[in-house]
Parts: C-alpha cells; structure tokens; sequence
C-alpha cells in the first residue's frame, strides 16, 4: 500500500492560516516561521514568537499542530519555539505597518472600518455602559470589533470587560488587549489603578493621536470610540481627525441631560460629522414582578434631541440592576444576561445601527 508524501506546499499553506493572536495576522506574514522540517509523515516546526514568555505561546503552538495535523499523510509534528530579536521585532513592525505611517488605516477615508463615536453632553448617562454593550454585541454578531477608551480621565471600558494587564509595544506600536474577540485600547492599560491623569493640552492630544495611529488595529469592521463627556478639547480633537466617524449621542429622559446632548451634537454638526442617532439610556424602570414600565425619569429626553438635531431615537435602554452590576463586574449585560430586557435593547439596538451604520 503507497503512503502518501506530505506536501512542502501543503504545510506551508497550512501555516498561513495560523495567525498571531495578538496581532491579528498570519505567523507567515509576520516571519515567525523560521524553519519547516519533513522527514515522512513527521513535521518539525520552528517558529519565532513576537517577545520572550509570550502569553498565548501554548495557543499558538496548539494552532499550528491542528492545522498541519490536518495536512494529508501527517502523522505527528513538533513545534519548537525560540524569540524574534529586537531587530527583527523592528523590522516586522515596519513591513506590517511601515515606519513612518499610521499602523492602521483606520484614518484613512477609504478604510472600510466603520468608527461609532459615543458622545454624551454630560457625565453619568452611561455611555461607557452604552460604548461597551454595543461594541460586545458587535462583536458576538460576528463582526471584527475594536474598541478605544478615550474617556482619558475617567477612564472605565477596561473595568467593565473585565480587564488587566499592559498592551505590548513594539518600538513605537502598541498592540491592543483583547477581550470578548475584540481588540481593546484604554489609558487604563497605561497607568496604574486609581492613579489620577494629570495631563493637559498637547499631552492629551497626543495620546489621543498615539491611540489612533500608532495601535495595531487588526481589519476592522467597527470602531467604537468611547469619547469623554461634553465638549472639550479631546472630543474635538478625536471628531477632527475622525471625518468618516458617526456619532452616536448618549442621554437620559431627563431635560437637563438632553440639554447638555444637544450641545455635543451641535459640536458634531460644526465638524461637519454625521450624527447616527440617540440612544436614551436608563429609559424607564421595567418592574421584576408585573412588567409595568415606570418612567422614573420623566420622558422626552431623546426626542427633544433627536427634533433638534434632525436625527432619529435609535434605541431606549431600561434600567435593571444587571446593567449596573455587569459594568462592575466586567461581565456585560448583552453578553452574560441575555434573557434580560436590557440585553435585549442593546441586540435591538445593534440590529438598527448595523442596518444603518
């Protein structure tokens, strides 16, 4: 009986669709391969990883066994793993990203990436709720999802995923957190808990210019911003460089809340951005025992923005104490309470801005 001869070609192809983890790309592409051995049925594999002690090491080598597994005539395969020097690291970076360019096309106009700006005139309406559920229930769509924090002073999306930990920097590029199969950027990856951001002007800006081009955002199929409240100097700076960017208004059915919303939204208008819609969060309180609605917070809130701004009500999210326990917990409500009525709002909520985005 003729044994089948395992294919160079065929391993090679395999590897291919092994990607890095962390980097969202094949390990062919970022030159991890560094040698493929066959004697017979038997594979053995050199791969170079990205930094020494990689945490996803054990995912990768378990990746490439499956896939060459998988190739006809393989009977067994060894993976052996050894780390990229720093030159090489530079020089990986560069080929990927190109030294001297944003690290990801985001910025550009052509990008197919569509970025989902969530604004709120004042703080304490629950857009990082509102940012994080939305962006998780992207993501379980289906759909590549990254998510930026740019809330820099307060800070909350690595909490409410649940998230720890420092991005890898290669160079002058930082490769984004993942969590729930999203890639994550927050100031909170940079500093230590509770320690106060004390920067001002061009500092701010700055950062905010690192997060847009300096990460390495995989091929994304959303960006969900999470802007700082109001209408300061970084959701201005974000909205000028963001100009294929739709904004999405966060409020409640208070008056004072929507008063605040409209300014933003009107900050929005003048840079010549699209306003996707409102969202009013904390809506109404759904009773556990009777399922009566009261409106704790009066009504009208989103419709007097929404009239004002020419603009629909996107979605209304009640209020549950899921929500609030979800965002502490860094288990989001869409994701860990799916039988909820919020979690229910915010799919119905995806659903219109998938449709509409």
């Amino acid at each position: 009986m003729s044994e089948t001869i395992v294919s160079r070609e065929a391993v090679m192809t395999a590897l291919r669709g092994v990607k890095d983890p962390e980097l969202d790309r094949s390990i062919m592409d970022l030159n991890m391969v560094r040698d493929v051995e066959i004697e017979g049925s038997h594979v053995h594999i050199v791969i170079a990883l990205t930094v020494k002690g990689c945490p996803l090491r054990v995912k990768i080598k378990d990746d490439i066994k499956q896939k060459i597994s998988e190739v006809p005539g393989v009977e067994s395969v060894k993976v052996e793993m050894t780390v990229m020097t720093d030159e090489e690291r530079m020089q990986m970076i560069y080929r990927n990203a190109g030294e001297k360019e944003a690290k990801s096309n985001i910025l550009n106009r052509d990008s197919k990436t569509k970025i989902i700006a969530v604004s709120s005139g004042k703080g304490g309406v629950g857009k990082s709720t509102v940012s994080v559920n939305l962006a998780v229930g992207l993501s379980m769509k289906g759909y590549q999802v990254g998510v930026m924090d740019a809330d820099i002073y307060g800070f909350s999306v690595p909490k409410m995923l649940g998230m720890e930990g420092r991005p890898t920097v290669f160079n002058k590029a930082i490769v984004p957190l993942k969590a729930y199969g999203m890639q994550v950027m927050s100031m909170g990856f940079l500093v230590e808990e509770d320690t106060p951001v004390v920067w001002r002007g061009t500092m701010l800006t700055g950062a905010i210019n690192q997060f847009l081009r300096d990460v390495l955002w995989a091929d994304l199929d959303y960006l969900v911003i999470d802007l700082p409240p109001g209408t300061g100097d970084i959701a201005l700076s974000i909205i000028n460089r963001l100009p294929n960017s739709k904004i999405l208004l966060v409020t409640t059915p208070q008056e004072t809340a929507a008063s605040v919303a409209i300014r933003a939204g009107h900050l929005a208008l003048n840079a010549e951005q699209e306003i996707l819609g409102v969202v009013e969060n904390m809506s109404y309180f759904l009773c556990p025992t009777c399922g009566d609605k009261s409106h704790i917070f009066g009504t009208g809130g989103a419709e007097k923005i929404a009239t004002e701004l020419n603009t629909k009500v996107l979605g209304r999210i009640p209020i549950e104490p899921a929500v609030g326990t979800g965002g502490d917990t860094g288990k989001p409500v869409v994701y860990h309470n799916e039988e909820s009525a919020s979690a229910a709002a915010f799919r119905e909520l995806v659903d219109t801005i998938v449709s509409q985005a």
